[in-house]
């Protein structure tokens, strides 16, 4: 079983991936679709006259500015991508599910309590913040769902262990539901070809990274690549073999990545050894 976390940036796409999907899906394959929604909730954002904050924290890695307000932009944004992809994967005879994190408790997440940030190169501290970090996935119910013929296809939202609606890092969440699952391996997919040397020259991709060269790789990710490279570690260090950030804009891009496109992190895959560039060669 694989976990497909599909990003939700501008240009990133389900069509594509729907009908790959669906051919796979008639050939057997079976897993867990997460997905993400950062373009929908800036779009919903700016038509509701409240344009989208972002912040960056000490650690250089960017994010949502989520009050109360905005953490409920982002739940209806996300709700409609992902009443649309699982309308689109049923159009195409998957059984899709769609679900959310806090939906069974799914996914719970530790609300931060405040995050860092930097701000014209000064810290400050924001602590009415509606994010979380992903810290338990209901493998059960997962399971259960995958066993019955389903396709969960699940927003990034998660559930305090107070029963506080969060919003979380979809590729952090992802990360943790192919751990948790011992998924085969976590498909990351995009709007690039995987982690470029020198963004956003395409020419300079990374075909692959050894676990023992994450660090080199994080330091040629820029933007939210990085946060996709911490899932990836994450993902390796609880016991996935291997993750693969690939293009979303592939006619087949579920296939094209299980094929080694883009970027494969830990285990390569049998017979790319000779093509493989390893971050910081």
């Amino acid at each position: 079983m694989d976990v497909v976390k599909l990003g939700g940036a501008e240009g990133v796409g389900f069509e594509n991936l729907a009908e790959d999907v669906a051919t796979r899906w008639r050939d057997g394959w079976r897993g867990i679709l997460c997905h993400g929604g950062s373009d929908a909730t800036n779009r919903l954002s700016e038509a509701l006259g409240r344009p989208p904050e972002f912040v960056t924290s000490v650690s250089g890695h960017v994010s949502r500015r989520c009050d109360r307000d905005t953490l409920e932009v982002f739940a209806q944004a996300t709700a409609l991508v992902n009443r649309r992809i699982v309308e689109r994967l049923q159009a195409t005879g998957v059984n899709a599910l769609g679900l959310s994190g806090i939906d069974g408790r799914i996914i719970e997440a530790d609300r931060k309590a405040a995050i860092r940030v930097v701000s014209d190169g000064r810290q400050r501290i924001i602590r009415d913040d509606w994010t979380g970090r992903p810290t338990r996935v209901n493998a059960t119910l997962l399971r259960t769902l995958v066993e019955a013929g389903y396709l969960p296809v699940i927003a990034p939202l998660a559930l305090s262990p107070a029963g506080e609606m969060l919003n979380i890092d979809g590729d952090r969440g992802a990360a943790l539901v192919a751990s948790t699952l011992a998924a085969d391996a976590l498909i990351i997919l995009t709007n690039v070809p995987g982690l470029l040397r020198r963004f956003p020259d395409e020419s300079t991709l990374i075909r692959h990274v050894p676990v023992t060269g994450l660090d080199d790789a994080a330091a040629c990710a820029e933007g939210r690549m990085r946060k996709k490279v911490l899932g990836a570690r994450e993902a390796l260090d609880g016991g996935v073999a291997r993750v693969v950030l690939s293009d979303a804009r592939h006619d087949a891009p579920l296939t094209a990545a299980l094929a080694g496109a883009g970027t494969v992190i830990g285990a390569p895959l049998d017979g790319t050894t000779e093509r493989t560039e390893e971050a910081g060669a």
